[in-house]
């Protein structure tokens, strides 16, 4: 597998004190997010080397993806949840929203499968918001159920003063974004759900 240019490589120089007779240089494949260890030879002690390749915030690559949900209510396209408008006042016609409806979700097809870092979700604010508690999102390749049953990531909770929610998905793999409330009657409004990642060949 390829992981793009939204990884970065960082060095991490560390003092340590070797075995008599060992080798002056050694190579260790860790195999854990392309790690690889180097020991380099700068007088004794000796310097372990750590190239650790990282994630950075990358690009938003929802912008690119596909967006469905459960049902439509008024203008609450699902498309809108990923236009790159962060406005969280439903009235100004930059957010989702589906009919009340047993376990309302949205789902974003980001085309092909990607490794997820973070997710932020903006919710609907306002005299006409809906607000998604418990809603949870998920992150695999599955469309069973229409993708509600994938792998969690996390839970949207309160609302707070700051409108957005973000959930760090530590590198789950997934071609599809869901979020849905289950298991409830409920309405279901985002404003703006952001995926950053990097995709995987």
């Amino acid at each position: 597998r390829h992981i793009s240019s939204t990884l970065v490589d960082r060095w991490v120089a560390q003092r340590v004190v070797l075995p008599p007779h060992s080798k002056p240089w050694v190579h260790i494949n860790t195999h854990v997010f392309g790690e690889g260890m180097y020991l380099y030879p700068s007088e004794r002690p000796l310097f372990l080397l750590t190239r650790r390749t990282v994630p950075c915030a990358g690009e938003n690559v929802a912008l690119g993806g596909r967006a469905a949900q459960s049902s439509l209510y008024d203008r609450g396209f699902p498309a809108n949840a990923i236009d790159g408008n962060r406005d969280a006042a439903y009235v100004h016609g930059s957010c989702t929203r589906t009919v009340k409806e047993l376990s309302p979700w949205w789902r974003l097809d980001l085309l092909n499968r990607h490794k997820v870092f973070n997710i932020t979700v903006t919710p609907s604010l306002g005299a006409h918001s809906v607000q998604p508690k418990g809603a949870e999102i998920r992150i695999g390749d599955s469309l069973e159920n229409h993708g509600n049953r994938n792998p969690r990531c996390g839970v949207i909770g309160t609302a707070r003063r700051d409108p957005t929610f973000t959930f760090n998905c530590k590198g789950m793999e997934g071609r599809y974004i869901n979020i849905v409330i289950p298991g409830r009657s409920e309405s279901l409004s985002l404003c703006e759900v952001e995926v950053y990642g990097a995709p995987l060949d």
